[in-house]
């Protein structure tokens, strides 16, 4: 049953990772005067949720999951409609949102386990310790 509860982890991963794409494909193009405040907000959002499910989980696919469902709904949605409207249009904002939201998604992908770091004991720093002082 441990299969069962990952799938279904995962599966909640990739429709969070999803909704929290199109939130931010939608907002992305947000200004407040000068200041492109739908990029960072929609950057913040989504790192936030990538982090917290990587954080949370302990779990690689999870996160995976999660950044096919984000980068998945970005290039659904990115695309002409029907009506002939476009949500990310081929500007440098629309180019930077696209490449900003794949690099979160790489970056917390293939960031290293903080659990698998080697870990320092006591008798190796009395060891150094009492090396250094000879």
């Amino acid at each position: 049953m441990k299969w069962v509860s990952r799938v279904l982890s995962w599966l909640a991963a990739a429709v969070v990772g999803g909704i929290f794409g199109v939130a931010g494909t939608i907002a992305h193009r947000l200004m407040w005067g000068p200041i492109p405040i739908g990029i960072v907000v929609g950057t913040i959002a989504c790192g936030a949720i990538l982090i917290a499910i990587r954080s949370l989980t302990h779990d690689r696919a999870a996160t995976v999951a999660a950044g096919a469902g984000m980068v998945g709904m970005l290039l659904i949605i990115s695309g002409v409609g029907p009506g002939g409207s476009v949500v990310v249009e081929n500007t440098a904002m629309g180019q930077i949102w696209i490449y900003l939201v794949a690099g979160l998604v790489i970056l917390t992908v293939t960031w290293p386990s903080i659990r698998r770091l080697p870990v320092r004991t006591e008798a190796v720093a009395e060891t150094s310790a009492t090396d250094s002082r000879a």
